[in-house]
């Protein structure tokens, strides 16, 4: 009998593994038709869906391992890193998913109501809030849309012999900002962004990037916060925003 392996789970979803087989329980049913529709239309190697019943869509284990995991070194090698910056070139050169995505004034939005919360219940500094607003203002210029993952984290990148073998978890796909992917995949690792860029060529903006570090960071931590993750956690989100903070004041 093989073991049944809890991957992650909180009141919104969960996900099982079992063998080879990893069963998503989602209780909104967009979640796995966007997964699904993402995975058929992105030009890079995907996991394989094996059935789909709501509310549960079973995939297969894509082959090789995570690129790395978001407060832990990355052992990857350049040349890994590089394969990764080329797929996520690929998938932002690609056609645009037909359904909408988030526009600045969305993102704007959210980062005023997200500030505020983190300030009324003290996560961290007010100084530390008021800083990182300030270098995610950056982020918030108008882009030109691309196919982007949504939640390309460093776990959700899989690698083998230095070629990306898989990406997975494409429930937030849509239009967006080509950086967002960029700044996600290298939050917390941001020795590896040379590495990345190698990959994927001409066209990123380090400034954009490195916005989109503290506004995903301000976004995500009450999120993570409600539904029982760390965002404390070294290397993890608010481990960027002080690192932010101490950026600015050792120029």
């Amino acid at each position: 009998m093989e073991a049944v392996e809890v991957v992650v789970a909180h009141n919104q979803r969960a996900t099982l593994r079992v063998g080879k087989t990893f069963l998503k329980v989602d209780g909104d049913p967009a979640h796995a038709e966007v997964e699904m529709r993402a995975m058929a239309m992105a030009p890079v190697p995907t996991p394989a869906v094996l059935w789909y019943q709501r509310p549960v869509l079973a995939i297969a284990a894509v082959p090789g391992t995570a690129l790395g995991a978001l407060g832990e070194p990355s052992t990857a090698s350049p040349a890994a890193w590089a394969a990764a910056g080329a797929a996520v070139r690929r998938l932002h050169d690609a056609p645009l998913p037909p359904w909408p995505g988030r526009q600045p004034d969305d993102v704007a939005a959210d980062l005023d109501r997200e500030c505020a919360w983190l300030l009324a219940h003290a996560v961290l500094p007010a100084e530390t809030i008021r800083r990182n607003r300030e270098i995610a203002e950056a982020a918030l210029r108008p882009w030109e849309p691309v196919f982007v993952h949504g939640d390309l984290q460093i776990s959700h990148v899989f690698v083998d012999d230095d070629e990306v073998t898989g990406v997975i978890d494409w429930s937030e796909a849509a239009p967006g900002d080509a950086m967002f992917d960029l700044a996600t995949l290298t939050l917390g690792h941001e020795e590896r962004v040379d590495d990345l860029l190698a990959g994927y060529g001409d066209g990123a903006d380090r400034g954009a990037i490195r916005a989109w570090w503290s506004l995903r960071s301000l976004l995500a931590s009450r999120w993570l916060i409600e539904h029982g993750f760390d965002p404390d956690a070294p290397g993890c989100e608010l481990d960027v925003l002080r690192a932010r903070t101490r950026e600015l004041e050792g120029r």
